[in-house]
């Protein structure tokens, strides 16, 4: 006899204390760590014989592999100033994919510059490259991959077409912390790369904190520089003279101290991931009309964030849309105390900002002198919308390195509520239903563009 789902008044399929998993995990050594810091009364960077940042810088570049790591005070920080680092002008155009955190898309305009979308992979989640050269003008400056839930993308494709036009590499890789693509680690493979400490990292920080990496001594220096008002850090004395524009974006000594210490047992809690995770994803991989995360030979996965996504044909339901599907699905899921979630519910170019094409005012900066004109209209967008219409994640939770119980009893929740299906159908053909950017202001404008 099969159990009754939740959501009809059964009893959940996971206990209360999974379906809220700690993450970060706060050891005795993370405590010490920012007492030690206190003791100091070293918080800055610009503090005589601070210790915390410069050591953080170091072991960072040596766990990317690179000559260089530059802290700051967040992963979107990291990008702006990457771009401007690498000589980014106002009017240039910056490649990213419809799909990722607003902030890729977000840090081009920081120097002026123009974002223009590509869409993904239906398979990785990340940019799909063989749509890449078709977007390339006269204007484009630099291509921004990101490695999207811990996958690293199709980086040597990139690459040759970044030589083929003299283009930069900038990786995002909040994502893909200690990841890997055919031997080389990421952020090591473009001419910077960029990370984010932000808590829901697989490495995080007591709050917000990024870093830049890069083999480039003028674009560290200059981000350096850049981090600290623009100033003339050629000096062994602080003068307070700025050589640029720059703003205060430096990483506290207290966050640095907290990241060195969970980096220290990264790779300890990497190895228990790569033991838990499989085995979940295996287990929902054997349900009709789920598709799991995919792992190509030549990279790794580092399991930041598990997208799946939902084909109620391949389940065996008639007359059921994939958003209605999935729409149920979550409720379904959520009941049984399965913490599923959207990451992202609009695709980029679909964002407001970029919608209205005015981030300073007076258009700016779509409408500097010698732009092209950019179309934003997301029906050139059809898999980042079938994507976010069909999917869900598991976020965070999972990164604890002790979640293989919790995620057994999740795979027992989707198997349960595979066991349902008929009543899931059913719910979902009656349920209320409006695609996820609905909710934003232009949603339905959006909606029609894509339904016409």
């Amino acid at each position: 006899m099969k159990a009754d789902l939740a959501m009809f008044g059964g009893k959940p399929a996971v206990r209360a204390e999974y379906r809220r998993l700690e993450w970060p995990v706060v050891t005795d050594a993370d405590r010490e760590a920012v007492g030690r810091v206190l003791d100091s009364r070293k918080f800055t960077v610009g503090a005589k014989n601070e210790a915390e940042i410069h050591g953080l810088e170091r072991e960072w570049a040596e766990f990317c592999d690179t000559r260089h790591a530059v802290s700051v005070n967040s992963g979107t920080v990291a990008l702006e100033l990457a771009l401007a680092a690498l000589g980014l002008e106002p009017g240039d155009e910056v490649i990213v994919p419809a799909l990722s955190y607003v902030a890729t898309a977000m840090a081009p305009l920081y120097s002026l510059a123009v974002p223009v979308f590509v869409d993904i992979d239906p398979v990785t989640f990340n940019i799909d490259v063989s749509q890449i050269e078709e977007k390339i003008t006269n204007r484009t400056r630099a291509i921004v991959p990101v490695h999207l839930g811990g996958l690293p993308a199709e980086m040597d494709e990139i690459l040759a077409l970044a030589r083929k036009y003299d283009l930069l590499v900038v990786e995002d890789a909040v994502q893909a912390q200690g990841g890997t693509y055919r031997g080389r680690t990421c952020g090591s493979i473009g001419d910077a790369a960029v990370f984010s400490l932000n808590v829901e990292k697989s490495i995080p920080t007591c709050g917000e904190g990024g870093l830049v990496v890069t083999d480039r001594e003028d674009v560290a220096e200059r981000i350096r520089s850049l981090r600290i008002l623009g100033e003339d850090l050629s000096t062994e004395e602080r003068l307070y003279v700025s050589a640029t524009r720059g703003s205060n974006l430096k990483l506290s000594s207290v966050l640095a101290a907290f990241t060195r210490s969970q980096l220290a047992r990264f790779w300890d809690y990497q190895h228990k991931r790569d033991a838990n995770t499989p085995v979940f994803v295996d287990r929902l991989a054997q349900l009709p009309g789920i598709v799991v995360p995919t792992v190509p030979d030549d990279r790794t996965h580092m399991w930041h964030m598990l997208r799946f996504r939902f084909d109620p044909v391949a389940a065996g339901l008639a007359g059921v849309t994939p958003g209605r599907f999935r729409a149920a699905l979550r409720r379904a899921l959520l009941a049984e105390g399965v913490p599923l979630t959207h990451y992202q519910i609009i695709p980029l170019p679909g964002q407001p900002v970029f919608q209205e094409q005015n981030a300073y005012g007076n258009g700016l900066p779509w409408s500097l002198p010698g732009t092209n004109p950019q179309r934003y209209d997301l029906a050139d967008y059809p898999v980042t919308c079938e994507v976010i219409e069909d999917s869900l994640c598991l976020r965070r939770m999972h990164l604890n390195p002790d979640a293989g119980p919790a995620l057994a009893e999740y795979a027992t929740a989707f198997e349960r509520v595979w066991d349902n299906l008929d009543r899931v159908a059913r719910f979902a053909r009656a349920m209320p239903y409006q695609p996820p950017w609905h909710a934003v202001p232009n949603g339905p404008r959006l909606q029609e563009a894509q339904a016409a």
